[in-house]
């Protein structure tokens, strides 16, 4: 199937022969009808499968045509509201509208918090039909009656469980609260928890599902390995991993704002060229480091799972669990940031004797075991990596200071000759 068979106008369709687009995913090819023919959707579907093209593309059509077939009532209010949970994601849906909508007159803006409301409420008053916002600044600048939506026909919420995850459901159902009834839905999770699952039911008119790529698979061309050390080794067994030269990008996941900071500290001191991504970050210290990453100007990029979210990045060779996640999905999202477009991909997962219940929880979750590497200097006992360890999160094992299981289990391991 090719986007011509989607039923898309010649600017949309131009757009993205421009854009190197030549056939659609499959949620592409099962959401754009659904949306085209006005139906509410749900779709469950993970990053790096298309589904900003899928809710963008067709919503671009419907109001182009509204558009052109008669006038609006007020042409300076917002007809579609894109609602998304971090500044990057809301940047790069809003430059989707702008490659795909090249051909159309729609205005588009994206606002978030971090940086001065100034210019964003001057364009709000010069007039939008498509706002893409994070939670709490389009709530502010509501509260500050900058925003309309007297006129609004279309609502997407993208990245609903993350919005769960950082709290901004409550201001999520605030922002629905002052929108018009009479409207049409489009819901995109990567998950569906039972919260998530009872919202979509409250928004949603007679939906259309769509689940591609459930969450539970990896993809085939990721080699994924485990290499079992003990926490205070892992900076150490990271810099001896990338003393391999052909690994030209890395992404690293650190579970704190904190210890994303403190590994970059340690890289650039190894001479490993490395920048953070986190929320304690400005918008132009983020952006300039996703920038200089994708320019491979920095060869590894630091984040935090909600900073990360979103984050579309080319040709990235390996993904590093610097600490393992505790909700197993999220493996998922991190490692789908590589092997994408056909290409083959690495993820590299570090595991101390804490996490074990961690990866027990991912291995469950995608239905195979990962492959362990115990070829490096760093490598935990074996009789270590045989021992279960309580099923907890984070600090699970709680033992005194100068204890000998304590010692035992985290003496510095010796360097293999």
């Amino acid at each position: 199937m090719s986007f011509n068979n989607l039923k898309l106008i010649e600017p949309v369709l131009r757009a993205l022969q421009q854009e190197g687009y030549t056939m659609p995913t499959p949620i592409q090819q099962q959401a754009i009808p659904a949306i085209l023919d006005g139906r509410d959707v749900k779709a469950c579907a993970q990053t790096g499968t298309g589904k900003t093209a899928a809710f963008a593309i067709p919503l671009l059509q419907l109001m182009h045509q509204e558009q052109i077939e008669g006038p609006q009532n007020n042409k300076k209010n917002i007809k579609a509201l894109v609602l998304t949970p971090t500044r990057e994601l809301a940047i790069q849906i809003e430059e989707s509208f702008k490659a795909y909508g090249r051909h159309l007159h729609l205005r588009h803006l994206v606002v978030f918090g971090g940086v001065s409301q100034v210019s964003q409420v001057n364009q709000l008053r010069k007039g939008i039909d498509i706002l893409v916002a994070t939670p709490g600044r389009l709530l502010d600048l509501m509260q500050q009656g900058h925003v309309s939506f007297r006129d609004l026909k279309f609502l997407v919420l993208d990245e609903a469980d993350r919005m769960l995850d950082m709290g901004f459901v409550h201001d999520v159902k605030r922002i629905i609260s002052k929108l018009p009834e009479k409207r049409q839905t489009l819901f995109f999770s990567a998950t569906m928890p039972s919260e998530i699952t009872a919202l979509s039911k409250v928004l949603l008119n007679n939906p259309v599902s769509v689940e591609v790529t459930p969450v539970s698979s990896t993809v085939d061309a990721i080699q994924q390995h485990v290499y079992f050390t003990q926490k205070p080794n892992k900076n150490f067994l990271l810099k001896h991993i990338l003393s391999d030269q052909s690994i030209e990008t890395a992404l690293v996941f650190t579970r704190t704002k904190h210890g994303a900071d403190k590994l970059v500290k340690f890289l650039n001191k190894s001479d490993i060229r490395a920048q953070a991504i986190h929320g304690n970050k400005s918008q132009g210290a983020r952006q300039a480091a996703l920038k200089s990453f994708k320019n491979r100007n920095t060869r590894v990029l630091v984040a935090t799972d909600i900073a990360a979210r979103g984050i579309d990045i080319d040709e990235l060779t390996h993904v590093f669990n610097y600490e393992l996640p505790e909700v197993p999905e999220t493996y998922v999202h991190r490692i789908g940031r590589t092997g994408r477009a056909g290409a083959s991909g690495h993820a590299i997962s570090f595991c101390d004797y804490i996490e074990k219940p961690l990866l027990k929880d991912i291995q469950k979750l995608i239905k195979k075991s990962i492959p362990v590497n115990n070829e490096h200097p760093y490598a935990l006992s074996l009789e270590l990596q045989d021992m279960d360890a309580k099923p907890a999160k984070a600090n699970s094992l709680n033992m005194s200071k100068g204890g000998s299981r304590r010692n035992a289990i985290f003496r510095p391991a010796r360097a293999r000759r």
